[in-house]
């Protein structure tokens, strides 16, 4: 049985932060696709942050959800970061390539860091 995911829409400054909690898995993709359209949609041609801190455990589907919110971000003229922390999550990210594509960050106040490790755009 899946765990249960909380997503939560919150400003940071003035950051729009899109925090995630739980499990990532196929039986919640339908909250998070959904949770993320919404985001994105709400905020065109912002710059945004997904905060996965709290995700313990993403599956291969969960980051093509996160890839496709970072590509429709950038038909916006605009960047999506995910902020990830965790070491056993950051290093999925690496192996994976995702953070090639997408800029990954460990802390929220690098999210305007040009010089952190990650996929610039």
């Amino acid at each position: 049985m899946a765990m249960e995911l909380n997503v939560r829409q919150v400003m940071v400054g003035s950051t729009h932060v899109l925090h995630v909690r739980g499990e990532i898995d196929l039986g919640t993709l339908p909250l998070l696709h959904g949770a993320l359209m919404k985001f994105t949609n709400a905020n065109p041609g912002i710059d945004l942050v997904v905060d996965v801190d709290g995700v313990s455990a993403c599956d291969d589907a969960g980051l093509g959800v996160l890839l496709g919110a970072a590509g429709r971000t950038r038909e916006t003229a605009a960047d999506l970061v995910v902020l990830c922390s965790d070491g056993f999550l950051r290093s999925r990210l690496a192996r994976t390539g995702f953070d090639r594509a997408v800029r990954v960050v460990d802390s929220l106040h690098l999210t305007s860091d040009q010089s952190d490790q990650g996929a610039q755009g």
